[in-house]
């Protein structure tokens, strides 16, 4: 079974994320991402980045009846914002907004086949 170790104080240490449909959300974020999944039953999917070690995890999708947007933004990074954007679109998510600048570098945000609402940016 995935370990969480990352046990960093005062740092964002797990991120849990609602989804309204757990092999849709899973199917969506290897396509789009390349992230892992570990599923722990009907409603439960743990979720591994690219930032992980092999055996560990980032966080999971906990099942929901409704997503409510608006309250957190999560942001990812990407080096090219372009293709990430495309690989977005490409798994069946929605660009909702940008590519944009802001102090720091470029972003847009996005919903996934859930609602939910992240942003991914880069710093060119």
């Amino acid at each position: 079974m995935p370990v969480h170790e990352h046990l960093i104080p005062m740092s964002v240490d797990y991120v849990e994320i609602a989804v309204t449909d757990l092999s849709a959300a899973a199917a969506f974020y290897r396509a789009a991402f390349g992230w892992e999944t570990i599923p722990y039953g009907e409603e439960y999917t743990g979720f591994r980045t690219p930032a992980e070690p092999e055996g560990h995890e980032a966080g999971g999708f906990r099942l929901a009846d409704e997503v409510v947007r608006g309250t957190t933004l999560v942001q990812l990074y990407a080096e090219d914002l372009e293709a990430c954007a495309e690989a977005v679109t490409a798994a069946g998510g929605q660009v909702v907004e940008g590519p944009f600048a802001f102090p720091g570098g470029r972003r847009f945000h996005f919903r996934d086949p859930s609602g939910n609402e992240l942003g991914v940016w880069t710093t060119a």
